[in-house]
């Protein structure tokens, strides 16, 4: 089995110079241009593996402040969310978000408490949510292992810092497929004005699902452009974060997180029958700064959810490099030349 190389030599969406449309991407591009969200990966590769966790930390849930508003839209639900119905009934996010593969997201859930748990800020709580998506990363990884336990939880959590992020074949995408190519982790941001105030919005996503790859609405078939046999995934599933210091509210966000679901259409996602797909959206704007705005002012806000979550799901695939799993299983890589060729004959750069 091969381990991926770095994917720090592949391009990003905006290295090919496809612009950011209506609204500008953050200095990063990435959830963590939303200030106070810190992401961490823990990535295991070989001995029959490619898997991971990924954190992502909002340092806005203290001691003092409990819970940040939030909300999920469930797309598709077949999947493994953990703490999916509280966080939709109370439209509260009470711990960091962490992604892994299906069959380890109730050992990864159950060390995301316990370290909660062993805090002073959760010394007497006897009632925690803790919120642990998942997509199958079984085409290239030894799934019934459930490798991601309590050591790489404790890892990403110390790891998540601000900053770039890395992505592809890494962290809770170490394993995954989507669109025929090699998939994994992404992330994008864009800038917004929302009443009158420039704020942030960032995605961070895990993908592993079917379609065919549309790249400013470039079809891009694997079929055709790879030499060799499209991969397909296990699973077809999708998690998407959506993070944002916008004044927003609970149900608001539920809005939101409808529209990071919708972005997965403009990158060719088919929502296949056995697809789970999810999208968490969260705000770390301070409620005694104001707020909420006003839900004629949300537009911008969706227009860019969408914008910067089907950036995110595009970087995903772009970042990751080939990978071969246990009896020779193989996701490839986007090839990058040819993408560049069909972007620029359409016109799209």
């Amino acid at each position: 089995m091969t381990p991926p190389s770095s994917a720090s030599s592949r391009p990003r969406l905006a290295d090919l110079g496809v612009p950011s449309g209506a609204f500008a991407r953050g200095v990063e591009n990435a959830i963590t241009d939303v200030d106070g969200v810190r992401v961490g990966q823990v990535t295991l590769h070989g001995d029959g593996l490619h898997t991971g966790v990924t954190a992502i930390v909002p340092d806005a849930l203290t001691a003092q402040r409990r819970s940040l508003p939030a909300n999920l839209s469930v797309g598709n639900g077949y999947g493994k969310l953990v703490g999916a119905t509280q966080l939709r009934e109370l439209a509260a996010l009470e711990t960091p978000i962490l992604l892994t593969s299906t069959l380890s997201v109730f050992r990864v859930a159950d060390a995301l408490l316990g370290q909660l748990l062993a805090t002073p800020a959760h010394a007497r709580t006897t009632t925690l949510n803790p919120v642990v998506g998942e997509t199958n990363d079984g085409f290239l990884s030894d799934i019934r292992r459930r490798a991601v336990g309590e050591e790489q939880v404790i890892e990403a959590l110390d790891a998540a810092a601000p900053g770039p992020v890395a992505e592809g074949a890494v962290g809770a995408g170490a394993g995954t497929v989507a669109l025929g190519y090699k998939g994994g982790i992404g992330t994008s941001s864009r800038l917004v004005d929302v009443a009158g105030q420039t704020r942030t919005v960032g995605a961070l996503v895990q993908t592993n699902f079917s379609g065919t790859l549309r790249i400013a609405g470039v079809p891009l078939p694997a079929e055709e452009l790879l030499a060799e046999e499209p991969a397909q995934p296990v699973g077809n599933s999708c998690m998407i974060v959506v993070a944002t210091d916008a004044a927003v509210d609970g149900r608001q966000l539920g809005r939101v997180a409808n529209r990071a679901v919708f972005a997965m259409r403009g990158v060719g996602a088919d929502y296949a029958q056995g697809s789970g797909d999810y999208a968490i959206a969260f705000s770390v704007h301070d409620p005694a700064l104001g707020g909420p705005v006003a839900d004629d002012e949300l537009s911008p806000l969706f227009a860019a959810t969408m914008d910067a979550v089907e950036e995110a799901l595009i970087n995903s695939v772009l970042a990751a490099e080939t990978t071969v799993g246990p009896e020779g299983r193989t996701a490839h890589a986007v090839p990058v030349d040819r993408v560049r060729e069909r972007l620029a004959r359409a016109g799209a750069v």
